[in-house]
């Protein structure tokens, strides 16, 4: 179950989309954090059958202060985390973390499973997404550990891309981190 850290080292600096351009990442990388397009098609384009999208693990939890300022006063919420695989190898993890009120109104949400969010709110009406935030997530940081436990991989770290739905005004809010191998067939 996710926890509040007070960590310094376990917290991330969010750069906002226009300061992105600054930081240095790898170009497979950078083009899929800022590609245009819904991120699950295009993992599909270039992975085809060889793609996948796994439920990794389905929890309630308390929100930490930073979430809650990004969402709303509720204590909990459902912490929704998957992983998008190709040919067996993580490209993407992410976690999408909906508050007990956001849950109130649309129930539904914890039922998804191995469903992709973005395919299930693309017939929606009523779906707005914030524009991107960018961060360099340490192995210190809490998101960044569990995104690495058990990978065959140990980077440093990893670039994380987080953004806030509304889905008829109930948020929810969306962190995707980027795995080195991601673009490589």
């Amino acid at each position: 179950m996710p926890t509040e850290s007070t960590s310094p080292a376990a917290r991330a600096e969010w750069l906002p989309a226009e300061r992105f351009g600054q930081a240095s990442i790898a170009g497979n990388v950078r083009a899929y954090m800022i590609g245009k397009g819904q991120l699950t098609e295009r993992l599909r384009e270039v992975c085809g059958a060889m793609f996948s999208h796994r439920l990794v693990d389905l929890s309630t939890g308390l929100l930490s202060a930073e979430q809650r300022a990004l969402l709303c006063e509720d204590c909990a919420g459902l912490f929704r985390e998957v992983g998008m695989y190709c040919r067996e190898t993580l490209w993407v993890y992410a976690q999408t973390i909906i508050p007990d009120s956001t849950l109130d109104a649309h129930p539904w949400l914890a039922e998804l499973g191995d469903a992709a969010l973005g395919d299930t709110f693309g017939g929606i009406s009523g779906v707005a997404r914030s524009p991107y935030e960018y961060a360099w997530l340490g192995l210190e940081h809490p998101l960044a550990a569990r995104a690495l436990a058990g990978a065959q991989i140990k980077p440093a770290g990893l670039w994380a891309r987080r953004y806030r739905f509304t889905l008829r005004e109930a948020p929810l809010l969306v962190q995707e981190l980027f795995f080195p191998a991601i673009g490589q067939v």
